[in-house]
């Protein structure tokens, strides 16, 4: 006998307005585009606004690749950038400041705002960030300063460096009609909110006027009421010990919940740097919004700890964090790079500077989004679905309220919550929870959400959630001025018009029947299997019904003048009115809604156009893209492993510095493999560390975690096709005591190389013909 399903539901009001005028931020009544910060969200030009920022070091990619990471980040749904000044990296001496090559912090910001892109400058002077000393040169480390307080001495040169940066940032700011919405003074400082507010004061004497004045807010940081406490969640994290299986805060981040603190971020460096345990309570201050500035976006590797986070656990902690309340989507990172190289070497965090943790010398990909050599992973992909939704509907989303419906420890416990303004709203359920310890799938789910005036039940009969899903569904939703959606058991993603009138798009998740609601009642019976062509016409709008690989592809883009939405195999992104298709295949696809005449392309060829429903597809061969396999000795010799050892203040395990028994793997790179316009070398192989050259040139390193390593071979194009490059591979020995995923920690010891691929990228430019007027 099938028991009935268990009852939820639960009531929602309208959202009281939010306390105003008691937070010294915003701008005065009357700027252009103003900004200001409620006590429960922020506000752009008259509306709310919940700002999507992902965190890129302008100091650790190319300069030449800034266009490129900008251009994605834009196309991924961002608004706006957030980006460190390394103090080390500007001023290496005394006085003497560079801000040429990748250190021209004005030419950065001024790319974001051509992208569109809004700016929050992390000004430090201590900005971790997993570099050398924090990021103090190290002139100002071997002083004997009282750093990071009120210390006459060390304001002084406080003092010079924000001059310095803010004379480089001059005419930028939003009020000036420039990008920079926001500034981020010192980072993780947790006990002296009164140094923290003099770096603001200082900052703002040396002419930096902006509407959001930002600290770090988690370990129950104490901050001063001039700065807004933005938090982190991290799913994983490289700073715990090798005998952690899970971090003990991380299971928080997968459940709906007014947590807003993580107490373990950063307790490393209390202990390693101060001898302070970790803050054990946190308290919230309802007089402020809930905003981040780092959710995980991937995460970095230690050599004692090398967490392998997954894509899903990125996108799902993200869209947990909006069911909980979150009006400001931060990311860290979303562009990995390359640490900064200076006088002493490369610039990364290590036992050799006083730290808890041995880090690469040069790879600071962090398996972001946009990987360290512009790689696209799965989960740009996953956060621009959420992207496109809170582009379109935040202003909304950033005025509900949140409620918690369910949902606890209890691996079996349904897990859901509500956003609502009190008479429509969204619903979120989640089955979603890290390999390492996942939870149930739910049976028979179906909840009710009491508005103020009616209730709606979603589904009409209950459904079956697969483990693994991760969900946002529209309650009581505005389709027209006189139609409405009352539920659906699908996301919806964004809404564009086109010659025939408005399109609403949804997508549907791969294990869950999609049912339409319409506000009378109505069940909406939809053409076809969700999908491209699923096209649903009501009065006054249309329904396009995405499948979930369809929507992992959509994207929404300003090309030749108008917004489109593209379905397209490979990444995108929109430059000038153009599209720039980036891929690692020869043969890629193209679909447009509204499509224009046609493309014209810079050396592809192009078939098409066909019809697909209300798209036209075009079929796209990049030429000289595409993998090469390269010959690599599967198994090469080499010596033992060197013995363990241990460093820092905490005593963990040290990265090895000594290679004499490494396996010496030379790989010969033919002229075609740098065809394209970026050449990769991929290296799918198991060990412990390596290191490759190019002559006797260190051009990357890699701790092993399970993933695949990839070398950017495009500067070394000459040598490298003249002389082929050497992998310098230590072996894999499990007594070691490294902690890897439970996934890849069966690995025999030693070293195995399964293969190596040049992998070519090409970039081809696709130019809309321009439609009749």
């Amino acid at each position: 006998m099938k028991h009935p399903a268990p009852t939820r539901a639960l009531r929602v009001g309208a959202s009281p307005p939010p306390p105003r005028g008691h937070l010294p931020h915003g701008e005065p009544p009357g700027t252009p585009d103003r900004i200001e910060v409620t006590g429960r969200w922020i506000e752009r030009a008259g509306r709310a606004w919940i700002p999507i920022t992902g965190e890129i070091h302008y100091s650790r990619l190319p300069r030449e690749r800034w266009d490129e990471v900008l251009g994605h980040a834009r196309a991924g749904g961002l608004d706006s950038v957030a980006t460190y000044v390394f103090w080390a990296a500007h001023e290496p001496e005394p006085g003497r400041f560079d801000w040429t090559g990748n250190l021209d912090l004005r030419a950065f910001v001024e790319l974001a705002g051509c992208h569109g892109l809004d700016v929050v400058v992390r000004l430090g002077p201590w900005a971790h960030g997993e570099y050398r000393n924090g990021g103090f040169p190290d002139w100002v480390a071997e002083r004997d300063l009282k750093t990071r307080t009120d210390d006459r001495e060390y304001l002084a040169l406080v003092r010079r460096l924000y001059a310095h940066t803010i004379g480089r940032l001059r005419g930028l700011a939003h009020a000036e009609g420039g990008p920079i919405i926001g500034a981020q003074v010192d980072n993780e400082l947790y006990d002296r909110p009164e140094h923290l507010a003099t770096l603001r004061d200082i900052a703002e004497e040396c002419g930096l006027r902006v509407p959001i004045w930002t600290a770090t807010g988690w370990g129950g940081a104490q901050l001063p009421e001039t700065l807004l406490p933005l938090y982190s969640a991290y799913s994983e994290g490289f700073w715990e010990d090798e005998t952690t299986e899970w971090p003990a805060f991380a299971p928080c981040h997968f459940r709906y919940s007014e947590v807003r603190d993580d107490l373990s971020v950063g307790t490393d460096l209390r202990e390693a740097l101060d001898g302070l345990a970790a803050a054990d309570t946190a308290e919230i201050d309802d007089r402020l919004p809930f905003a981040t500035c780092e959710l995980g976006g991937g995460m970095h590797v230690a050599y004692h700890r090398r967490p392998l986070v997954s894509s899903e656990d990125v996108a799902t902690l993200a869209l947990a964090k909006i069911g909980s309340g979150s009006v400001w989507q931060g990311y860290y990172m979303y562009s990995g790079g390359t640490q900064h190289t200076g006088p002493h070497g490369t610039e990364q965090e290590s036992h050799a500077t006083g730290y808890p943790n041995d880090v690469p010398g040069l790879s600071y990909d962090f398996h972001a989004p946009i990987g360290e050599h512009g790689q696209i992973r799965a989960h740009h992909h996953y956060l621009r679905r959420q992207h496109l939704w809170l582009r379109q509907e935040g202003h909304r989303i950033a005025a509900m309220t949140a409620a918690v419906g369910g949902g606890s420890d209890d691996p079996d416990e349904l897990r859901w919550a509500v956003r609502s303004d009190g008479s429509s709203g969204y619903l979120f359920l989640t089955t979603y929870q890290p390999p390492k310890r996942p939870i149930a799938a739910q049976p028979d789910v179906q909840v009710t959400v009491a508005f103020d005036d009616a209730e709606v039940t979603v589904p009409t009969d209950p459904v079956d959630i697969p483990a693994g899903r991760s969900l946002v569904w529209p309650l009581r939703y505005a389709l027209a001025p006189d139609l409405e959606l009352r539920s659906a058991t699908a996301q919806l993603l964004t809404r564009l018009s086109d010659d025939e009138g408005e399109i609403v798009v949804l997508a549907a998740t791969e294990g869950i029947p999609v049912e339409i609601i319409l506000g009378d009642g109505t069940v909406v019976d939809l053409p076809a299997a969700p999908g491209p062509d699923c096209v649903v016409r009501l009065p006054g709008v249309r329904l396009l019904i995405l499948d979930e690989a369809s929507a992992n592809r959509l994207y929404r883009l300003d090309l030749a003048g108008r917004d489109r939405l593209v379905l397209a195999d490979a990444p995108v992104r929109a430059d000038g009115g153009d599209l720039i298709v980036q891929s690692e295949s020869e043969h890629v696809t193209v679909a447009v809604l509204p499509a224009p005449d046609g493309f014209d392309s810079d050396g592809a060829e192009l078939s098409g156009p066909r019809a697909q429903g209300p798209w036209r597809s075009w079929a796209v061969t990049a030429r000289g893209a595409g993998p090469i396999p390269l010959a690599v000795r599967r198994r090469p010799e080499h010596g033992p492993a060197p013995e363990p050892r241990r460093g820092g203040p905490l005593g963990r395990l040290s990265a090895p510095d000594d290679y004499t028994n490494a396996a010496a793997v030379h790989i010969d790179v033919p002229a075609e493999a740098f065809a394209a316009d970026r050449t990769l070398l991929r290296v799918e192989w198991t060990g412990d560390t390596g290191r490759a050259y190019v002559g006797e040139r260190l051009v990357s390193d890699h701790f092993w975690h399970g993933r695949a390593w990839d070398i950017d071979l495009t500067p070394h194009r000459q040598p490298v096709s003249e002389h082929g490059l050497r992998l310098e591979l230590l072996p894999w020995r499990r007594e070691t005591g490294v902690w890897v995923d439970p996934s890849v920690r069966g690995v025999d010891d030693g070293i195995a190389i399964a293969a190596a691929t040049a992998v070519r990228v090409a970039n081809t430019r696709l130019s809309a013909r321009k439609e009749p007027s």
